[in-house]
C-alpha cells in the first residue's frame, strides 16, 4: 500500500501550481491533505477511483484536511471529540478492517510561542485519540505536525531552539507519543540522513539552498512498523511551501 501526504498550503493555489500532475504522478492509494483552505463546494475535484472525505474549518480559508483514497472505508471520523478543538477541520479518520488511517494537520504554537497552550492541549488531546485507536487495531498516522522531533530534522537548530515548531514543549510532546507505542517510519528506516526536509520558508531562497525543516511525517504502531518498506520526501514536487511525503507498507486492505 502507498500513502502520500501533502500540505498544499491552499488547494486551489495548488490547483494552479501542478498538483494534478503530481497527484497522477504519485499515484498513490491513499494521499491525505493538509491546509486545503477551502469551504464545502469551493473546488469539485475529478478523481476517477478514489473516494473523497474532507473536513473544513468553519473559519473560511484557514485549515482544513482531506482524503482521497481508492479503498472505501469501514467507517469516517472528524475531529478528536473534544469540541473546543474541533472547530478547525484539523482530523480525518478512516477506519478499516485491519488498520485506521489518520490525517492530521497540527496546530502551530505560532510566533513566541503564542498559541503554545493550546497547541498542547491539542497534543494531549491527539495522543490519547491515538493510543484509544492503537488498542483496537494498528494506526497510520500522518499530516503536518508542526514540529522539528530533533536536531537532525531541521538545518539550523540552534538558532531556532525555543521557536515555534522547535520548542522543548512541542519536541517532548513528539517524544511523548512515540513511548506511547508509535514510529516514526522516516526514522525507521533512515535514522541518520541529514538535510531531509519538507518544509522552507518562502524567503531568503530557503528552498533553493535547503534550508528547511522536516515537520511532515508518517508515523505508525509499533506492531506494524515490521511491514514499513520504504518512507519517502519528494522535494522535487513544488506547488506548496511543503513538498509531499509518503510512505510504502507490504500488508494491504483485505
Amino acid at each position: 500500500m502507498k500513502f502520500i501526504s501533502w500540505n498544499v498550503n491552499g488547494l486551489r493555489a495548488c490547483m494552479g501550481k501542478g498538483f494534478m500532475e503530481s497527484f497522477n504522478a504519485l499515484n498513490a492509494d491513499f494521499f491525505c491533505l493538509q491546509e486545503t483552505k477551502m469551504q464545502a463546494g469551493q473546488l469539485e475535484l475529478d478523481l476517477p477511483g478514489y473516494e473523497q472525505y474532507w473536513n473544513f474549518a468553519q473559519k473560511k480559508g484557514y485549515s482544513g484536511t482531506a482524503i482521497f483514497t481508492r479503498h472505501k472505508p469501514l467507517a469516517v471520523n472528524y475531529g478528536v471529540g473534544v469540541e473546543e478543538l474541533d472547530t478547525e477541520g484539523r482530523l480525518i479518520t478512516l477506519e478499516y478492517e485491519n488498520f485506521y488511517l489518520v490525517t492530521c494537520y497540527t496546530p502551530n504554537a505560532q510566533r513566541e510561542l503564542a498559541r503554545i497552550d493550546h497547541r498542547l492541549r491539542w497534543e494531549e488531546a491527539l495522543r490519547a485519540y491515538l493510543v484509544s485507536l492503537d488498542q483496537r487495531k494498528p494506526v497510520v498516522y500522518c499530516g503536518d505536525l508542526n514540529v522539528a522531533h530533533n536536531e537532525i530534522d531541521l538545518k539550523n537548530p540552534k538558532s531556532n531552539r525555543g521557536s515555534a515548531g522547535f520548542s522543548d514543549e512541542e519536541r517532548g510532546a513528539f517524544s511523548q507519543l512515540l513511548e506511547s507505542g508509535f514510529t516514526d517510519t522516516f526514522r525507521y528506516l533512515y535514522p541518520d540522513r541529514t538535510d531531509a526536509y519538507s518544509w522552507w520558508s518562502y524567503m531568503f531562497s530557503a528552498r533553493e539552498k535547503n534550508v528547511g525543516w522536516r515537520i511532515d511525517y508518517f508515523v505508525v504502531s509499533n506492531t506494524i512498523a515490521s511491514t514499513i518498506t520504504e518512507a519517502t520526501i519528494h522535494p522535487e514536487i513544488y506547488g506548496s511551501d511543503h513538498c509531499p511525503v509518503g510512505l510504502e507498507l507490504s500488508f494491504e486492505t483485505p
